[in-house]
């Protein structure tokens, strides 16, 4: 691949909002993960597990998510940011207002930017979802390599034309999944996936987020 192949499909790529119900044949799901297998890991600990659902199973989960959602507690595995600043929290709002601006909830509107939020716990209606455990026993480092997974599964996914968007509020809801799946204590849960075809005329996939120029982000030394 060369780099243009590269920068084409990570232009591409966008964190769906909206999908079809079509679901994503087996063996296409299984070259995006064989694909995604291929990241660097600290050591070579390979720390990713995935919990991939299918069929009516991502219905009843989609379910009792929600049903979840309506009477527990978010209570994640590991810690969310205890705060944004600066530029986070710039470029946090600009996603945000760009989204709700798509979907036209206005500014001050409580009850439409709680629907919309809600939306998250529909896994945005994706036909699979699949929720990214690590062990607790590497710490960061697990987590750090699991994100790398993360990014050759969505450029794996795009690559195919199966659409996908890394999912933290699903995570939020640690123990739920944890009884649900029936994933062992001694892993964290970090994110859910949800992935499937992209429904290209709902707005709220009609917009893209910019991203920061180099100078933001590379202190040259030397």
């Amino acid at each position: 691949m060369t780099l243009s192949a590269l920068n084409n499909l990570l232009e591409q790529r966008h964190s769906c909002r909206a999908f079809r119900p079509d679901p994503v044949p087996t063996e296409q799901i299984e070259q995006i993960v064989a694909s995604a297998l291929r990241v660097p890991s600290w050591c070579n600990a390979q720390p990713w597990q995935l919990v991939i659902t299918r069929g009516e199973e991502t219905d009843r989960f989609r379910q009792a998510l929600q049903n979840e959602v309506a009477t527990g507690q978010p209570t994640p595995d590991i810690p969310f940011p205890t705060s944004y600043s600066g530029p986070y929290q710039d470029r946090r709002r600009a996603c945000g207002w760009a989204l709700y601006k798509a979907v036209g909830v206005e500014r001050g509107d409580r009850e439409g930017s709680a629907k919309q939020m809600m939306e998250n716990y529909s896994l945005f209606k994706a036909p699979h979802c699949a929720i990214l455990s690590t062990p607790a026993e590497l710490g960061p480092y697990g987590a750090m390599d699991c994100g790398g997974f993360v990014t050759a599964f969505t450029l794996a996914a795009q690559a195919l034309g199966i659409a996908s968007i890394p999912q933290a509020a699903v995570a939020a809801y640690g123990p739920f999944l944890h009884r649900y799946f029936d994933i062992p204590e001694d892993r964290l849960i970090l994110c859910a996936l949800s992935f499937g075809y992209s429904d290209t005329d709902h707005p709220a996939n009609s917009f893209r987020t910019d991203r920061a120029a180099l100078g933001d982000i590379v202190d040259w030394r030397g």
